[in-house]
């Protein structure tokens, strides 16, 4: 395993080993000692998997304290530009986003802590997405941002119009309005 570290601290990668052969490949997709060895301890209690068509893109998602959630999230089939945005009140990174392209090639996994807001764009035909998550999901405590907040900016690798969203993700306000409980910790 490799912890490739992010330009927003706490935002990492992770590259697992691949071992490949004529019957197709293996890798331990997480191993808590290993995660712990790298100094990163949490107690993973849900995982989650999407399938979505090219053009979904999903978010921005977060969840309030008490039960907001780290997620570490990789794609399995197909591929995704994942996107997590720092809302943590006092950040030095506040309001800035991090991409990364998952897919079943590179076989990376994105760990995003409490206090981001995540999304992903579908960039192939289909992709089943993977989240393991440290907190059951609380809908009474979801909250969201527009994908496109123009303060953001994200670029999702996908032209406007093959955008796909579901009926909920088109009512989430821009980051300026959006209440969050999250607050930096040095």
């Amino acid at each position: 395993m490799e912890i490739i570290e992010t330009d927003i601290p706490d935002l990492l990668i992770i590259k697992n080993r691949l071992f490949n052969d004529a019957r197709g490949y293996f890798t331990e997709a997480y191993n808590k000692r290993e995660f712990e060895r790298y100094g990163i301890h949490i107690d993973f209690v849900q995982d989650n998997r999407s399938k979505s068509s090219y053009g979904v893109v999903r978010g921005l998602h977060f969840q309030l304290n008490p039960q907001s959630q780290t997620k570490l999230v990789s794609c399995v089939v197909g591929k995704v530009y994942d996107v997590a945005v720092d809302i943590r009140q006092g950040s030095p990174t506040f309001g800035r986003w991090f991409g990364v392209e998952l897919s079943e090639e590179n076989n990376l996994q994105f760990l995003i802590p409490q206090g981001f807001a995540h999304g992903f764009s579908v960039l192939s035909e289909t992709a089943v997405f993977s989240y393991k998550c440290d907190n059951f999901y609380a809908p009474d405590l979801e909250g969201g941002i527009s994908y496109d907040d123009p303060a953001l900016n994200i670029d999702w690798h996908l032209p406007e119009e093959h955008i796909i969203r579901s009926e909920k993700d088109t009512h989430h306000p821009l980051l300026k309005d959006v209440k969050t409980n999250f607050v930096y910790q040095k």
